[in-house]
Parts: C-alpha cells; structure tokens; sequence
C-alpha cells in the first residue's frame, strides 16, 4: 500500500536530515511512513504509490481553494513567462499590499518577506528598534516559526526568563524572551511585573500549533491593556489564522485590535510567502525610511505575489466563502464528536472559520499544558487507521486542520463514517 514512499523516505533520509525538511513530516507524532506526495487536485491528494487522500492539511493552510485552483494556476503560469525573480520592484507588491490595508483600518504599509519565520523575526526587531526594549513576552505552545529568540521552551510552566528548547541557541539570545502561559492572566501580569524593559507581546490569537487553542477576549484585552500601560507593542501572529478563521483572521473574531499583524500561508496561496504591517508611523521606521534593516533579495517575489493576489481577490469576492467553510469544519467536528460519543471515547472540538481541531481527551484544553494530557497514542492510531482509508489528517496532535472550498458534505460524511468505523476499534 506504501511500498514506494516506504522506499522513497529511506533514499531521502540517505541525503536529507531525517528524511524531510520540516520535521512535523518525518511522522514522529503518528504512526508510519509519511506518505510522499505526486500530485493534487481540489481537495484530494494522491501520493507516489496512487493511493488517494480527503487532504485536511492543505499545505498547513493556504490552499482555501484547494490544490490546483485554475485561477491561482494560471496567474502563476503568466507571471512564471515574465521571468521567475528580479531583485527589483514590481507592481504587483503593490497591487497586493493595497488589496490587505483596505481591509484593515490598523494597517497602513506592509512589507513582503518570504517565509512566516522571516515575518515573525522582522516584526520582533521592529518592535524593538520601535520601543527601544528588549524583552519580548511569548506564550508556551504558539509557534512563530525557528527564529533563535523563540525556540524557547516553559520549564516550570511559570511566566520566567526562557531557556532554549533547542541546540545552537545560546542561552544570551533567549535571555530576553519572557515566557508566559496562554490564556493566563496571572501568570502574564507577572512577566510585566518583573520586567520594565518589554518590547512586545507576540500571540497567535487562534493558537494552531497546540492544535486549535483559541485566546480567550479576557486574555487578548489584558494583553491589549498590559502593552498600553507599558509602552509595549502587541504582535499577533497570523501567519496561520489571517484570511483563514475570517477574511481578517483574528481580527474579524476577536474585539482586542493590535499593532502589528504578521501575515503568511494564504496570502502565498501555496507559493512561499509572509508579510508584516502596521500603522504608518510603526513601518515608517523601517529602512530605507527609517534606521531598522530589514531585506530579502526575494521579498515580494512576483510569482508568489501573483499567487496571493488572485487569491486575495477571489476570497473578498465570494461573501459567502466563509460561511460555507465554517459550516463543513462544524460538519465535521460535530460529527467526529458524536461517534466518539457513541463509542464512549471522549473528543474535543472546536472550529474557526475555515480551521478546526479535536482532541482526544476529557476538558476543553486551553493551553499548552492541558494539550499535554490528551491522548498522544490513540490520537496516533487513529491517525494511522484513517490515512490507511484515504483520509489524510496533520500528523500531530500539536497541529489544526483545514477545510477547502472544494471539499462536498458527501466529502465530510464519508469522513465522519471511516471515523465511525476507526473508533469502534479504537482502544
């Protein structure tokens, strides 16, 4: 059944660290060999030994149209005979870039740089050079890419000085990262207390890197009122939720508004892609306006910003998009939900937007250390059993899912009953 991609994994771990190159891929979270992948269409995949998959990853988000969509393919295409890069200006930054700021009234510029680890780091430096601080708050289980300041792991659990989680980050880097648990109020408010030269909070306000945790409003007001009486900045992080939990991510959700959005995935539409942006006077300190470097050779790259643009354009125009979203993700969270019920194992679920995500566990989780007491191994059983029937979910419980435009209710029932099937064996 994978006897090819069984056979692939071991000639790419010959010349490939693990095999992969992000790790979540190498499957440790799951069971098995990590399928590798031909080719897709709307919202199926089919892998090198032509077994096909209901794909609830979606390259990790972007693809809210699914794979191959014929307007995003051809406007890559006519980009692509203009030629691939120039290092120089074009229109099309600008084209995209108008396309988010009419959308938000707490944006005025952006800048394009090429991954959401480049976004997230840009957007901490500017925070800094803005502030003239150096401390920056993090919560345990959001993710903001491998930047050396964030690979920064709890400890105790208690808001601390982090440590780092990770080789190669000497501790000097990490020294002024502030760690904190989400959606804890007490514990933020110590972090404050103890440190009177914070730059910055940095939240994914739709954690979906802990699976799908979102912030509480009590939570994002008290960041929102920490960072104002303190001169602090307050980052969210959409790399993940922006254009995806709504047409303005969190910000269409949520009351609590921020200084800087960090932006990726979608606006990519599968090409790599990130953003920055704020108000005028924020982004105005950047070079070459202001004294804050940043650069990328391929920032704004027209392929990928061709990509975003018609994606950008052809979400703002479908007022409907998503409504329907959200009503497949409910559709299949509830349904998941009532078979674990009906097979007495109890299951989490929860949605935003376009995103969703389930848990194997008792309560609710609402951070990271709760996430931490959900069933790992039947979580990765069921992973296994459901990918062996064409049902292709991420593979960790650490990560949300997503839904496409192009998946049916047919699409969605016949997952809630493989699922039905799966958790009547699963111990």
């Amino acid at each position: 059944m994978f006897e090819k991609s069984i056979q692939a994994y071991e000639d790419a771990k010959k010349v490939i660290p693990g095999g992969v190159d992000s790790p979540v891929r190498a499957f440790g979270g799951v069971i098995g060999t990590p399928p590798f992948i031909a080719r897709g269409e709307g919202s199926f995949m089919y892998d090198i030994d032509g077994n096909k998959y209901l794909d609830f990853v979606q390259s990790w988000g972007p693809l809210i149209f699914g794979h191959c969509d014929k307007d995003i393919e051809n406007s890559v295409l006519e980009t692509v005979k203009n030629g691939l890069s120039f290092g120089a200006p074009t229109e099309l930054e600008t084209q995209l870039s108008n396309e988010i700021v009419e959308m938000f009234d707490n944006i005025d510029k952006v800048r394009f740089v090429s991954s959401g680890t480049e976004a997230v780091m840009s957007a901490i430096r500017l925070a800094r050079g803005v502030t003239g601080k150096n401390d920056i708050v993090k919560f345990e289980g959001n993710y903001h890419g491998h930047s050396d300041s964030l690979l920064v792991a709890a400890g105790s659990g208690m808001a601390t000085f982090g440590a780092p989680s990770s080789p190669g980050v000497p501790a000097d880097l990490t020294k002024h990262t502030l760690l904190s648990e989400y959606n804890n109020i007490a514990q933020l408010e110590k972090c404050f207390a103890e440190s009177s030269d914070i730059a910055c909070i940095i939240i994914e306000p739709i954690a979906g890197n802990m699976g799908l945790v979102p912030a509480s409003e009590d939570f994002l007001a008290k960041c929102r009122e920490l960072c104002d009486a303190s001169g602090a900045l307050l980052i969210f992080d959409e790399v993940m939720s922006g254009f995806r939990a709504s047409l303005k991510g969190a910000q269409g959700i949520v009351s609590t508004i921020p200084d800087i959005v960090t932006f990726g995935k979608v606006i990519g539409a599968g090409m790599p892609v990130g953003a920055f942006a704020s108000r005028a006077e924020i982004m105005s300190q950047l070079s070459p306006e202001g004294k804050i470097y940043q650069a990328g050779t391929l920032s704004g790259n027209p392929v990928a910003m061709a990509a975003g643009l018609t994606s950008l354009k052809k979400l703002k125009a479908d007022k409907d998009i998503y409504d329907r979203l959200n009503a497949k993700a409910v559709r299949l969270t509830t349904g998941l939900q009532e078979v674990a019920t009906k097979h007495n194992i109890p299951l989490q679920v929860d949605t935003r937007g376009s995103m969703f995500g389930f848990f194997f566990c008792e309560d609710v989780p609402t951070n990271m250390k709760e996430v931490g007491k959900c069933d790992f191994p039947r979580f990765a059983k069921f992973h296994n059993e459901m990918l062996k029937r064409g049902f292709y979910f991420a593979c960790s419980q650490y990560e949300a899912g997503f839904i496409c435009d192009t998946m049916t209710d047919g699409d969605i029932d016949a997952t809630i009953k493989a699922a039905d099937e799966v958790m009547a064996n699963l111990i």
